[in-house]
């Protein structure tokens, strides 16, 4: 049985809607901040870095032009002297870091999560695999290749964002890896108050269906934030709410009261034996499944554009097909 405590920390802080450089000084003092309070996981919003693109949810697309490119400039690139510097900082604290990021890769934008080991290691790269609703103008999408739990110093942890959540399939190949800590990444500051009740609603659920700790992460945006994107009042009113930044037990339980408005750090210790005494119950990719009836087919390869056959002499045999064959 897994018997040790792991203390959680899960952020729910203002980027810098100004610049990249901004909103890496904000996540490095908040590193340090709840390393201060013993956090060994520490957990940022959606692509916290430099910022959720809040202009696609309230800008028709012929009006975002300006605001997309600006946001190429500041996005990510990983690896990347902001991604070292992450990197660094969870090497200095012995801590494990959940980014979210807008990462460039040459013309496209992804919605990328990075997971930093306490050794400062970048141990997954993963992109969300279906941008939602306005956000299709934004990002491009993710394999499943980054379907995938990764061991750290605090256990084995597994994360998706915002909506992927209502992708059961994919919730489902992170719980089939045995994830024992969930991450996830909403942008908040976003849509209205039913917003955070969802995510209350769907984080409360992987917790219970994957017999895991769910330590999950929403954005804030000051009021000057709000009228800097928008100056329309009623446009405005989509930009708040949304922020349910919280610690949920396999048992379906808040650990803590959740963070709904400001900013604040959250921290709660996890009592990772509760992952085997739920799963004792009810283990949804073990002794409760049905895999003769009902089994997963996950492709893990990642997605490529080009397949290149370099020169060489060796041959690609064509094989001959006959009548029935074709």
């Amino acid at each position: 049985m897994t018997d040790h405590i792991v203390r959680a920390a899960a952020v729910q802080i203002a980027p810098d809607l100004a610049s990249r450089a901004g909103t890496i000084e904000r996540v490095l003092n908040a590193i340090a901040e709840a390393a201060e309070k013993g956090a060994e996981l520490i957990v940022f919003p959606e692509t916290f870095v430099p910022y959720y693109p809040y202009f696609s949810f309230v800008l028709p697309p012929i009006q975002q032009g300006a605001e997309h490119l600006n946001l190429y400039e500041e996005a990510v690139v990983v690896p990347s002297a902001e991604t070292q510097a992450v990197a660094d900082a969870a090497r200095k604290r012995g801590v494990v870091v959940v980014l979210g990021v807008n990462e460039r890769d040459n013309g496209s934008l992804f919605n990328t999560q990075l997971i930093f080991d306490a050794d400062g290691t970048l141990v997954l790269k993963r992109r969300k695999i279906t941008p939602t609703y306005h956000e299709r103008m934004v990002w491009g999408q993710g394999d499943g290749a980054g379907l995938k739990v990764v061991d750290t110093k605090v256990g084995r942890v597994g994360a998706l964002a915002c909506w992927e959540h209502y992708n059961p399939l994919a919730r489902y190949a992170l719980m089939a890896q045995h994830e024992e800590i969930h991450v996830g990444h909403f942008p908040g500051s976003l849509v209205g108050p039913i917003f955070a009740e969802q995510i209350e609603v769907t984080m409360r659920h992987h917790a219970l269906e994957a017999g895991a700790f769910v330590v999950n992460s929403t954005g804030w945006l000051a009021e000057e934030q709000i009228a800097s994107i928008s100056e329309d009042p009623k446009l405005q009113k989509g930009l708040r709410g949304g922020c349910m930044t919280c610690i949920i037990s396999p048992e379906g339980r808040h650990v803590v009261p959740p963070l709904t408005e400001g900013e604040g750090i959250l921290v709660a210790d996890l009592d990772m034996k509760l992952v085997t005494k739920r799963k004792r119950m009810m283990d949804s990719v073990g002794h409760y499944a049905r895999p003769e009836l009902l089994h997963l087919v996950h492709d893990a390869r990642p997605a490529q554009t080009v397949v290149r056959i370099e020169d060489s002499q060796d041959t690609v045999a064509t094989p001959n097909l006959e009548a029935e064959d074709v």
